[in-house]
């Protein structure tokens, strides 16, 4: 039996011992726990519920245990299931197109249904065809010389993520993630067994981090950076110097770059997506580029992505991933590369779309009584500040955090946001823009009317 569950039920003894009882031993070392009446004929509640967690922990890896549920899917799913039950609920959670994949890609994946190669197991690596789609994007899209060798495909780009953590962390190493950060890449870095050391932006500093940031920041236990733009979720955008200048601060000190592109093509405005490795070739043998179809081409349910990488690395990880998963499914794969070596018009009509929502949502957000929303420069999301909201009673309930705003603004206005602190950022909270236009309306005026306007 372990640890865990001989100190908790130690405790639990102290507690109440003359109503529990154990007897370990027996056949396979069987622990029985006998619970007995108290004087009313009851059973103590909180002997049951201590021993159920002590054998919860026992029964699950203190790793995976540790790892926290995804905050985003968590409100979507949430949300779903009220629109299930009848409630008429507007939810900005969703991190995907609200568009249907383009229909040459599904008619490319009809095609390779029909093709009994693509009945087998393939490369683990990908399909060749893929994987030259991908050499023949990256340089077309961002100038970025690829070898076939030095990529893999992954099963979407939280595969990427893991598997490119896994394959360079080790116990005791430290990685420099600036937040406000995507919910899902501190759990990868726990488990590798390294640290991620968080470095706090703000919509002063445009939610970019900085050199002197970096620097203050880096031990001789920094192994890398995990760097994002356009940025999920503060749709913030990194101008060409800066990326240059953290590219160079990364190769002077031997820092690792993991750099997210999944938003390359989503940006607004002035703004303009750069590669780090293309302005900063030096970097090559410290980065790897993480990307994938699902923002770009409405490709979220398909579940391709990749990483490029120096050779060993790329070679560790396909090792990694022909122990998990093997090959991405082969029908997802020919529908990328359809998707890849296709035009982008259909990009140009989803960005088209998002630009005019996020001005609408910058617009009426700010409209609202202590709201305080930055002009979104990428990606699909608005990152608005509550602060001046929290503290306030709002429909006869005090609010003391985003999180416990968030469960007023569903409860009471039916409208599902994100709050800050899945993304640590605590007093901001996430509003994805990629649904369509009478909603967003209909949602954002719903929170102004529970809010007040300005």
């Amino acid at each position: 039996m372990s640890g865990m569950l001989t100190r908790t039920l130690s405790q639990l003894h102290g507690r109440c011992g003359a109503y529990l009882t154990t007897n370990f031993g027996g056949t396979g070392g069987v622990c029985v726990v006998t619970l007995h009446p108290l004087p009313n004929g009851s059973i103590a509640t909180d002997v049951v519920s201590g021993i159920e967690r002590a054998m919860s922990m026992d029964r699950i890896s203190r790793r995976v245990g540790a790892i926290a549920p995804s905050a985003t899917l968590a409100v979507t799913t949430k949300a779903k299931a009220m629109k299930a039950a009848g409630e008429n609920v507007i939810g900005f959670g969703a991190g995907e197109p609200d568009f249907a994949t383009p229909d040459y890609v599904v008619e490319a994946a009809v095609e390779a249904c029909r093709d009994p190669r693509n009945h087998k197991y393939s490369a683990v690596g990908g399909l060749p065809e893929l994987k030259n789609a991908i050499v023949a994007k990256s340089m077309r899209d961002s100038g970025l010389e690829v070898d076939p060798a030095n990529l893999i495909v992954t099963n979407g780009g939280k595969h990427a993520v893991y598997n490119c953590l896994q394959a360079l962390l080790n116990p005791g190493d430290e990685v420099l993630l600036p937040s406000p950060y995507w919910t899902t890449y501190p759990e990868p870095v726990a488990l590798a067994g390294a640290t991620s050391v968080v470095l706090p932006t703000d919509a002063a500093s445009g939610f970019r981090v900085t050199v002197d940031q970096l620097e203050a920041a880096r031990t001789p236990h920094t192994k890398a950076l995990i760097f994002v733009s356009p940025s999920n979720p503060t749709g913030a955008v990194y101008p060409r110097d800066e990326i240059e200048a953290i590219g160079r601060w990364a190769v002077e000190h031997g820092v690792w770059v993991v750099t997210d592109e999944i938003y390359e093509h989503l940006v607004y405005g002035d703004s303009v997506h750069h590669s780090m490795p293309v302005l900063v070739p030096e970097l090559a043998d410290r980065c790897v580029v993480l990307n994938g179809v699902a923002k770009t081409y409405a490709m979220t349910g398909w579940r391709v992505g990749w990483m490029i990488g120096p050779n060993d690395v790329v070679k560790a990880a396909s090792n990694l991933q022909s122990h998990s998963t093997s090959n991405v499914n082969n029908i997802a794969q020919v529908a990328a590369a359809a998707a890849l070596d296709g035009p982008l018009d259909a990009v140009a009509q989803m960005r088209s779309a998002f630009d005019r929502r996020r001005r609408i949502m910058h617009r009426m957000l700010n409209e609202i009584s202590g709201v305080v929303c930055p002009e979104t420069q990428g990606a699909f999301y608005a990152f608005p500040s509550f602060e001046a909201v929290v503290g306030r009673e709002i429909a006869g309930r005090s609010v003391s955090s985003t999180v416990e705003l968030a469960t007023v603004i569903l409860d009471e206005a039916k409208v599902a946001i994100v709050p800050g602190e899945a993304f640590g950022a605590p007093g901001y909270a996430r509003l994805s823009f990629a649904l369509g236009d009478d909603d967003l309306v209909d949602g954002v005026g719903r929170m102004a009317d529970l809010l007040g306007r300005s």
